[in-house]
């Protein structure tokens, strides 16, 4: 199983969060705080479920207090639980809420390469990880 101490799980996370980030449009909450992956993710979520429980486990952490590191918990919480690319998979449906969150040059409104960076995390459902959350 992939632990913490792994580096491969630390370049993994920061590649993540890198494609998550890339092109992201700037985009503020309503008291002004910057709105990043997180926000996306929990809005593509709401989107299509009742509630997933990886966002309520976040929500849950007191300790956390910027988007960023809500992001990061999330992540770590999918892999954990092998939902990673499912969950993402249903924050990347709407072309039109895509286009709100990214700019043109994001990889998620390629169809092709939206698929192969899919593909490449269902792959990760195969992978155990003992992670800290």
């Amino acid at each position: 199983p992939v632990t913490d101490g792994s580096r491969e799980l630390h370049s993994l996370c920061a590649q993540l969060e890198f494609l998550l980030q890339f092109d992201l449009k700037e985009r503020k909450s309503f008291f002004g705080q910057r709105k990043d992956y997180w926000d996306f993710l929990c809005q593509g979520l709401a989107q299509r479920r009742q509630e997933h429980e990886g966002v309520r486990f976040v929500t849950s952490l007191d300790k956390l207090k910027t988007p960023v590191g809500r992001g990061r918990a999330f992540l770590r919480y999918c892999l954990v639980h092998r939902q990673l690319a499912e969950s993402l998979q249903l924050c990347l449906l709407d072309p039109e809420s895509l286009s709100e969150w990214y700019y043109a040059r994001s990889p998620f409104l390629s169809p092709q390469r939206r698929a192969e960076i899919l593909g490449s995390l269902y792959e990760l459902d195969g992978v155990t990880f003992h992670l800290a959350l």
